[in-house]
């Protein structure tokens, strides 16, 4: 299941503060997630595309994703084997207006493409990068069918996301757990 977490903002005519994580709030919620790395990146250009990317077990990671700056589209797809939605997607659209983020647990290809410039994404991982165990899909696979909103730019993909195998070339490692893709809204 992928939870969206929605923020409260507490806001006045300085600004706003918002608690972005607590774990407690996440026990409350059912997950006990153990976080141990956070990423944060920028992307310059509308259109640009990262993904669709994961780590495979044994280290297989949950992603707690966010979008302080700008606006994103984030896309995940289910790859684990024996689920009654694997190879199918979903996405939900992040941006520092709506100061929610979505926890994707393992077992989904993860990806996101930039829908205004300047756009900075932040997102916690479960375990520590390990560049052996770094997989991903083509973000244009065809079986997948991901409809991107906007028009992806060529010049602001990675070389490594160009030549990403197809869903249908690709043996899973991630077992299905119960749960078929759903996303579901915890509200502050």
């Amino acid at each position: 299941m992928i939870r969206v977490m929605r923020n409260r903002r507490l806001g006045d005519h300085r600004g706003w503060f918002t608690e972005s994580f607590s774990q407690r709030r996440f026990e409350e919620a059912g997950i006990s997630t153990c976080f141990v790395q956070d990423n944060h990146s920028l992307s310059h250009g509308v259109g640009t595309l990262r993904g669709l990317h994961f780590q495979t077990p044994p280290f297989a990671q949950d992603k707690l994703v966010r979008c302080p700056r700008g606006r994103i589209l984030d896309v995940f797809v289910d790859v684990r084997r024996g689920s009654p939605t694997y190879g199918k997607w979903a996405s939900i659209e992040l941006s520092s207006e709506r100061d929610e983020q979505v926890l994707i647990p393992q077992g989904y290809a993860h990806g996101f493409l930039t829908l205004e410039p300047e756009s900075e994404i932040y997102y916690k991982v479960s375990d520590f990068y390990a560049p052996h165990n770094d997989g991903g899909l083509r973000w244009n696979d065809p079986d997948i069918g991901i409809a991107w909103p906007a028009q992806v730019d060529p010049g602001l993909l990675s070389e490594k996301d160009t030549k990403l195998p197809l869903l249908r070339d690709f043996e899973s490692p991630f077992s299905y757990d119960g749960n078929p893709l759903e996303l579901r809204v915890l509200e502050p």
